[in-house]
């Protein structure tokens, strides 16, 4: 067990302590307070960024790293102006802590309450993007947690620039400790090991690293895993609207989890829209890999096969697949998908229901791209991840999926034993409004 992890760990709790006591302006400021610190060090998270831009260049020539995780590394120009951002709009939020869910009268002076509260301390592990180290701390100082981050070691200079600034910050307001940084990994074996500590793991990466934390830790694991997102173009679908929607879904950041992966297209809309869909993709440099019988309506097209049904690219590499209808794409992408975001373009509104209804995904769209699924985008500030589970939270998880609740029962002397039996009180269980 690493000495230092499990420092880290209880300086975090402690930490947690303090945020939790903390009133909801006062976390405001702060997070202002981080915004300011960072607009003020642009040129230096610049500097650090660049060293890991550099090294991963090395890195990929020698092919110790992939060229997706190499995208999602850049922090530069508007990118880093997009930090402050961060910070200042999860500021605008509402403040998930102290909110009354429910509320219930069992009997006079017998009042029971259930509130939202902190989850206490969070362990965030990801790949890539530094900028989740500011969306990640921002969300979780605004939900009064504290938190442990392990970014990736393509990422290192520039995570660790961040958090010294953030560190700077928690420092002067006697929060040191409230976010932490692990940069080995070492520190994250030692981390499994912290239930006495760590509240909830959120790792994010592909499947098998999901189910390997899960396998190895009793701490609680709120999964990120891979998105594998499907279009389906339905028979009635709009040619031209399509066009653009598997174009921007497919190109706009092919390394970005909630881009397209695989497109399933109804049969008879195959022959009107396939070989323009193919040269505009091809044009953009995507790669394409068809089932045999679509191979006619293109050239330079590759053969898919049953592994590229289950494959997340994060490339420039597209799957397509021709299905007879709406029932046969719902069973293809329950089969092979991920979980994460699945659309379908059509102009059958009621096919278009029937999809958003049976497709077992976190989110489900219709007639638009699966690259809006994203914490920011959805207003949600920021997002620690997107959750593949169905427990806690699903989807873009933001301020709602990093708290939890307690029941808060507030009496005058009542005893269990007058309650029940032939003789006994009987509860009035009279509903309370929630605006006490």
């Amino acid at each position: 067990m690493s000495h230092s992890i499990k420092q880290a760990c209880k300086q975090a709790k402690n930490a947690a302590f303090r945020l939790a006591q903390m009133e909801s302006e006062r976390k405001n400021q702060l997070l202002l307070a981080l915004a300011e610190r960072l607009n003020k060090n642009k040129a230096r998270i610049a500097e650090a960024n660049q060293k890991d831009l550099d090294e991963a260049s090395t890195l990929l020539a020698q092919g110790e790293l992939s060229q997706p995780l190499v995208k999602r590394l850049n922090l530069q120009g508007e990118k880093i102006d997009q930090l402050g951002n961060y910070l200042a709009e999860v500021a605008k939020l509402p403040d998930p802590v102290g909110i009354r869910q429910y509320a219930m009268r069992l009997d006079t002076g017998l009042d029971l309450e259930r509130v939202s509260c902190p989850l206490g301390v969070l362990a965030v592990i990801f790949e890539s993007r530094p900028e989740v180290v500011i969306q990640v701390s921002a969300l979780s100082l605004k939900s009064s947690n504290a938190v442990l981050l392990k970014g990736g070691r393509e990422a290192a200079h520039s995570n660790r620039v961040l958090w010294e600034l953030i560190n700077e910050v928690l420092t002067q307001w006697d929060l040191a400790g409230a976010v932490a940084l692990m940069e080995s990994r070492e520190d994250v074996q030692a981390l499994l090991n912290q239930e006495e500590f760590v509240d909830l793991i959120i790792p994010r990466g592909s499947n098998a690293f999901v189910r390997y934390i899960q396998d190895n830790t009793r701490i609680p694991v709120l999964g990120h895993a891979e998105g594998l997102c499907h279009m389906y173009l339905a028979g009635s679908a709009d040619l031209n609207q399509a066009l653009d929607l598997v174009f921007d879904a497919k190109t706009d950041y092919p390394s970005a989890c909630n881009a397209l992966e695989t497109l399933l297209v109804e049969e008879k809309l195959a022959p009107q829209i396939l070989p323009q869909l193919f040269t505009r993709l091809q044009n953009a440099g995507v790669e394409l890999r068809v089932e045999a019988n679509l191979l006619a309506y293109g050239t330079n097209l590759k053969t898919a096969t049953e592994k590229d049904w289950a494959t997340e690219y994060t490339d420039l590499i597209l799957s397509i697949k021709q299905v007879a209808g709406l029932d046969e794409a719902i069973a293809h992408i329950n089969r092979y998908g991920s979980g994460h975001t699945d659309s379908i373009l059509t102009e059958d509104k009621k096919e278009a229901e029937t999809f958003l209804n049976q497709v077992d995904s976190a989110c489900v769209f219709h007639n638009t791209s699966t690259r809006f699924s994203d914490g920011f985008v959805f207003g949600l500030g920021a997002e620690v991840g997107i959750s593949t589970n169905k427990t806690h939270a699903r989807g873009p998880v933001g301020l709602e999926g990093l708290v939890i609740y307690k029941y808060k029962l507030r009496g005058s002397g009542q005893k269990i034993s007058a309650y029940g039996g032939a003789k006994g009180k009987s509860y009035l269980h009279q509903p309370l409004p929630l605006q006490p």
